[in-house]
């Protein structure tokens, strides 16, 4: 009898907190639901958030090997045409309840408090590595250069492969993660090429082009991750501290349903449901110029996919018609 009323507690706790995460509803609204005061939920979410952080993201999360690496590189050139890519980065603005005595560290340039989740996304829209619990006034690439990941790309110890030669060609260069206007241009960081520059030369246009057709990867992981998850949808209403919790938790769900689609072939969520448009934002734009290694590789790819080793047969027709 005990062991029943306890596994009937325990299915009763799990159901509370991913109806919390799937959801997006308040406390005082599970209360009435579950017949459990909202201050107890309160309890209930922040102790099951902790535990499955420190179980989950050893597992979904762990820092990606040389060799992971490397077969992510053969797929983003095998899906998605961009050779010597490890990863996909983007930031984006997660809404949360103005925290008391907080003044506008957390109020962001679109008007409302958020924190910023800062991710690398694989070929698979998988979240590889993370950053959360930046402010939300923080913009560009600073929130990238005094992130551990940031940290550990400059220091060469993010286990990022050697340099290697471009598919059918003899140009050895070094593996690349693709991001926006928001990051600063370096060796191991592409960017593409502003749009006046783009407009006029039809080479950067088809290279920009071909970035932000690999890059498109993590805004899709965004849409994934906020149409499993609908506590995205609003405001989150708990404290910084937990928000910083759920996060990675709810990468960490992602990347497991991501598993299981890449397993069976099919996705256990409903695709005929519109992707969200309005629920997390772009972080501000403008990552300065960068240095002259990360021109000279930029100019070199862009040289790549120009050349017949290096182009694929429908870029040309995207540029004309102005997509980019």
């Amino acid at each position: 009898m005990l062991r029943h009323l306890f596994l009937q507690s325990a299915a009763k706790t799990i159901f509370l907190f991913f109806r919390f995460l799937a959801t997006g509803e308040t406390f005082r609204s599970l209360a009435f639901t579950f017949r459990i005061s909202y201050g107890y939920i309160s309890i209930i979410v922040k102790e099951v958030i902790e535990e499955l952080r420190n179980k989950l993201v050893p597992l979904y999360l762990k820092q990606p090997t040389c060799s992971d690496f490397e077969k992510i590189a053969k797929d983003f050139y095998g899906k998605w045409n961009f050779p010597n890519c490890i990863g996909a980065i983007d930031g984006k603005h997660i809404r949360i309840l103005c925290p008391k005595n907080s003044g506008s560290l957390f109020f962001n340039y679109k008007n409302y408090f958020s924190i910023v989740l800062l991710a690398i996304v694989d070929s698979n829209y998988k979240f590889t590595a993370i950053n959360v619990g930046s402010y939300g006034k923080e913009g560009d690439s600073s929130i990238f250069e005094k992130s551990p990941m940031g940290n550990h790309i400059r220091s060469g110890t993010f286990n990022i492969p050697d340099e290697k030669a471009l598919p059918g060609s003899d140009v050895v260069l070094p593996h690349v993660i693709v991001g926006d206007e928001a990051f600063r241009l370096a060796p191991h960081m592409m960017k593409p090429y502003p749009k006046n520059q783009a407009t006029l030369d039809n080479s950067k246009a088809i290279f920009n082009y071909r970035l932000c057709r690999a890059r498109r990867v993590s805004e899709n992981a965004f849409a994934l991750l906020s149409q499993t998850f609908r506590i995205f949808y609003a405001p989150i209403a708990v404290k910084p501290e937990t928000t910083d919790a759920i996060i990675p938790v709810t990468c960490c769900l992602h990347n497991m349903l991501r598993d299981e689609y890449l397993q069976k072939g099919k996705p256990i969520y409903n695709q005929d449901i519109e992707l969200p448009v309005n629920n997390m934002f772009p972080i501000a734009r403008g990552g300065g110029f960068g240095n002259v290694a990360g021109f000279e590789i930029r100019n070199q790819f862009k040289d790549y996919f120009n050349s017949p080793q290096g182009s694929v047969q429908w870029q040309e027709d995207w540029v004309r018609r102005g997509l980019i």
